[in-house]
């Protein structure tokens, strides 16, 4: 993804949860996660908050409007976790309409240093 189409919003809310911390070496599954760990970052990217590591998506296709407030990014799981090429919908929050949908892509794990 290239981080100059982000806004400076989203640019200094990807910095914040990423700060101080390295990328790894990417994974295809992220075996569990809370909904409420997730944090949009922008229509293309997706941050999973688990514990100190937090693990970086950037979705196959944008998931239009997700970053809006107004929607929710809904996933459902084949059995081993949350993987490269699920299916990601995007929900009207207080309808539960689905709007849009996008493919998960590779998670990138960025731990503290050291």
């Amino acid at each position: 993804r290239v981080l100059e189409s982000r806004s400076a919003e989203a640019q200094a809310e990807f910095h914040r949860l990423t700060a101080g911390k390295v990328a790894g070496a990417s994974i295809t599954c992220l075996p569990s996660y809370r909904s409420n760990d997730m944090v949009p970052i922008d229509d293309g990217t997706v941050v999973f908050k688990n514990g100190r590591t937090v693990y970086v998506n950037h979705l196959i296709g944008e998931c239009n409007g997700l970053k809006s407030g107004f929607y929710t990014l809904v996933t459902r799981s084949n059995g081993s976790g949350l993987c490269r090429g699920d299916i990601a919908r995007v929900a009207d929050a207080s309808s539960g309409m689905i709007v849009g949908s996008c493919a998960v892509g590779d998670f990138i794990p960025y731990t503290t240093a050291g």
